[in-house]
């Protein structure tokens, strides 16, 4: 049977080093603090930003919640932004994505001081990321590597396939295993003979937005499977890219939806967090 990777053990394992750092800070008069932008009323993105506040609580952390209406202009948005770079005591800037159609997310980033970029999304920090030098990196990659490593899963020499190529999850997740000297090879939706590829792979990472896309036919016996898909299946019940049964056995590693990559997320953003008010004092 497969090995579960628990990202919610493990995720907690870094929470409470993470909170160890916060309270360092604090001895030394710095309270690491969050600044999350919410626009509009969009069900889920309520729910992502409630829980990035509770954790943000949970570990020491200050937190603060901006909501802006669905129809606020750009310029009061980046105005916003504008305010936050500039406050001492915000040391992490996120905007909850995705953003009303009327706005440019790139501009939204962009305006984003990279010393706030807790996301990993700014130009800075993508080109930092490419380069392997020190930066923030986006947090969901970021966690399946914490996931990796906690699990004792070697990349270096690793044949790596990720299956997505999302600014926010596929393309980083790709580099991110190339810095730590991983092969790796990019493949899609449209990609002709999926399981061609993805038969070749040590490490799959299913990050597609398709309910239960990779089946037993795209893995080859004792491959890592890392499933990054939040979705519902036709029973409105929660499942990943990658489907658990027909693969659990197959692979030597998986991660299970929920209570894989999920909790890695927030962890990871705390971590970058807390690592931007560490910037500020040294």
């Amino acid at each position: 049977m497969s090995q579960i990777i628990n990202g919610k053990e493990i995720g907690q394992k870094i929470r409470e080093e993470v909170q160890t750092r916060v309270a360092t800070l604090k001895t030394q008069g710095v309270t690491p603090g969050l600044a999350v932008i919410l626009v509009g009323e969009n069900p889920a993105s309520k729910t992502y930003v409630a829980n990035k506040q509770k954790s943000c609580e949970a570990i020491g952390m200050h937190s603060a919640l901006i909501k802006l209406a669905e129809d606020v202009s750009q310029e009061a948005l980046l105005a916003e932004i504008a305010k936050l770079n500039q406050d001492d005591a915000i040391h992490g800037i996120l905007v909850q994505l995705p953003l009303p159609n009327h706005i440019d997310e790139d501009a939204v980033i962009g305006a984003i001081t990279p010393a706030k970029d807790v996301d990993g999304f700014s130009p800075v920090s993508v080109g930092k990321m490419m380069l392997g030098q020190d930066t923030f990196l986006p947090c969901t990659p970021y966690g399946i590597m914490k996931l990796l490593a906690y699990s004792g899963i070697e990349v270096a020499g690793k044949h790596a396939v990720i299956v997505g190529r999302s600014h926010i999850v596929g393309k980083p997740m790709g580099q991110l295993l190339l810095n730590e000297d991983a092969t790796v090879t990019y493949t899609h939706s449209k990609t002709v003979n999926l399981p061609y590829y993805t038969k070749q792979a040590d490490i799959i990472i299913a990050a597609v937005g398709r309910p239960n896309f990779i089946t037993a036919e795209h893995v080859k016996e004792g491959a890592v499977v890392i499933d990054v898909g939040i979705n519902r299946n036709e029973q409105n019940k929660l499942c990943g890219d990658v489907d658990f049964k027909a693969v659990e056995g197959i692979a030597s590693h998986i991660t299970p939806v929920p209570g894989g990559v999920g909790p890695m997320t927030i962890t990871m953003l705390l971590d970058n967090t807390v690592k931007a008010a560490e910037n500020t004092v040294k």
